[in-house]
């Protein structure tokens, strides 16, 4: 399977997967409101040894095959380690 990604101008850290290319109709109307204009960075083959760094590449497939797109979240601080104060400011 193969999966196009785009990224919201409007919300920061939030991607949109979609199962052909350019095909925002698939995207709820209220959806494509709220994400603003999506910009096209990665063409990406979603096969099953293919790992993805903040999503589970099984459930990325199954909504492509079910809706036609995924919507991609920013990582909440809970588990984001890089949000963490690691004391390293002087």
């Amino acid at each position: 399977m193969h999966a196009y990604v785009y990224k919201s101008q409007r919300k920061a850290d939030t991607f949109v997967y979609l199962a052909e290319r350019d095909g925002f109709t698939r995207l709820p109307e209220t959806l494509r409101t709220q994400l603003g204009a999506l910009v096209f960075v990665l063409d990406v083959a979603l096969t099953p040894d293919r790992k993805l760094a903040r999503e589970n590449p099984e459930e990325v497939r199954r909504n492509l095959a079910a809706r036609g797109f995924h919507l991609q979240f920013p990582p909440s601080a809970a588990t984001d380690p890089m949000s963490e104060d690691w004391g390293t400011d002087a």
